[in-house]
């Protein structure tokens, strides 16, 4: 299956939404000039290695390209009214625009 029909739901399965956290999470600390970047995000994301790591970059690429066309429509997320922080950033929106692909 091809990249263009692939995305983090269909060709990834075995990553759990908590590996996929880390993984952006990890992305927001290591950007692209970081050495060793694809090791180091292996390592906090656990359970994978830098093959896997370079792969889900980019599905998640593929997915952005997708959903930046119009093919893909953003889903609208409920608010619980708890404030969930992660690194000092308190929504979605927010951490995704500190993202360092």
């Amino acid at each position: 299956m091809g990249s263009s029909q692939c995305s983090s739901t269909s060709c990834n399965l075995h990553w759990t939404p908590e590996q996929n956290k880390l993984f952006e999470n990890a992305l927001a600390i290591y950007d692209k000039d970081v050495p060793d970047r694809w090791r180091k995000i292996a390592k906090l994301v656990g359970g994978t290695n830098e093959q896997e790591v370079k792969k889900q970059y980019e599905i998640l690429l593929d997915d952005i390209k997708r959903i930046e066309s119009g093919k893909v429509p953003i889903p609208k997320y409920r608010r619980n009214g708890s404030s969930s922080r992660i690194n000092g950033i308190s929504n979605e929106e927010e951490r995704l625009k500190h993202l360092k692909l």
